[in-house]
């Protein structure tokens, strides 16, 4: 986790040099791990800074599986005219915690990259921030590009013949934002999901009972549902094309949430390491690895 600490200090803009700092390291971090990068890059025009390169980055442990769990957030920073807001939980760390699972989790996952059944994905969604005003056109913008090109990718499935999109390929997809914060507590928001929420829920409660969390027993995972949220975020295109979402993402938010104290000071390592644990747990069980 703290080979992102620089990273955790920058502002990334969309179109900056720290913007392209970030998008080079994650790339390189991926490919170092060996695992396919593909750059989902396109130009589309913002309210303030004419048009922009954005670049969603999609790691694949096996780009020619049937089916994938996908780990998703963005890495890209809002833009505030008078403030310098770096953007900590908001997405540095879960973009930390996505990398460092493939890193902890390596020998487990290289002993399944043949696997075409079933595989994992990463993606690093780019300009989730609106640069003005949150609306249908000024945000989300990696994801609203991603969600359409997959819905028009077709391919063969391994096992059946079937011709299929690359959107019906997510089995499930876990949206990572606004972690990192102690006292986090995160809810299900989806009840096609549900299922999906408990075993995060079973496996904070394993890891309860054998005490093998940081600074004692936790609860972040509410078995509560909020059907009703509306929160807006990056999966929300892949929602409306009927892909299953479970959004780890705190309610309330916190108060530092788009101040400039979304910085460093609010990460509580106790707590990134805790959720790390039942992320780890979540995937190694989802994916039938051996541990």
């Amino acid at each position: 986790m703290e080979s992102l600490n620089d990273h955790r200090k920058l502002i990334k803009v969309v179109g900056t040099k720290n913007h392209e700092k970030v998008f080079n390291y994650i790339s390189t971090e991926l490919d170092r791990a060996g695992w396919n990068v593909d750059v989902d890059e396109f130009e589309q025009e913002t309210p303030n800074f004419g048009r922009l390169t954005f670049k969603n980055i999609v790691g694949a442990l096996n780009p020619e599986a049937d089916r994938y769990l996908v780990l998703a957030c963005h890495y890209d920073s809002k833009y505030f005219k008078h403030e310098e807001f770096v953007g900590a939980i908001d997405s540095a760390v879960p973009c930390a915690m996505m990398l460092n699972l493939i890193k902890v989790l390596k020998p487990q996952l290289d002993s399944m990259k043949g696997n075409t059944d079933l595989s994992l994905k990463l993606i690093f969604f780019d300009g989730e921030e609106a640069f003005v005003q949150w609306g249908p056109n000024d945000s989300i913008y990696g994801a609203r590009h991603l969600a359409n090109r997959y819905h028009n990718s077709n391919s063969l499935t391994r096992s059946t013949g079937e011709t299929i999109s690359e959107l019906q390929k997510i089995d499930v997809m876990i949206l990572l934002d606004l972690i990192g914060h102690k006292n986090a507590h995160f809810y299900n928001y989806f009840p096609e999901t549900s299922t999906w929420f408990n075993r995060m829920v079973n496996a904070e409660n394993r890891l309860n009972k054998l005490g093998l969390f940081h600074a004692g027993p936790v609860k972040y995972f509410i078995a509560r549902d909020f059907h009703n949220a509306n929160i807006e975020d990056d999966h929300l295109p892949f929602l409306r094309r009927n892909v299953p979402i479970l959004h780890l993402i705190p309610l309330p938010f916190p108060r530092e949430w788009h101040t400039s104290g979304d910085n460093r000071n609010i990460i509580d390592i106790n707590t990134v390491e805790n959720l790390n644990k039942i992320l780890r747990i979540f995937t190694t069980e989802y994916l039938h690895m051996s541990v």
